[in-house]
């Protein structure tokens, strides 16, 4: 099955590149929108209530913060 992942990111982010990391690390594909430069991605995530990056929504839904911790992420993506 084919999910649809998207990682909110910013320049000289530090969490965001911990994230892509782990996605890549883990072989999840997914696309990149700079929150900086796409005015449409972020009021998405501003919408979600998401005011910081990382954002990562996974199917339509949108996560941030505590729920982008490790445990989360291998819960939502587990190792194959």
């Amino acid at each position: 099955m084919s999910r649809q992942v998207v990682v909110y990111s910013t320049p000289l982010c530090a969490p965001c590149e911990r994230l892509k990391g782990w996605l890549n690390r883990r072989g999840v594909p997914f696309m990149v929108r700079d929150l900086m430069l796409d005015q449409e991605a972020a009021e998405r995530v501003e919408a979600a209530g998401v005011m910081s990056a990382p954002a990562l929504e996974v199917d339509g839904r949108i996560l941030s913060g505590p729920a982008l911790a490790t445990d989360k992420l291998e819960a939502l993506f587990p190792a194959s």
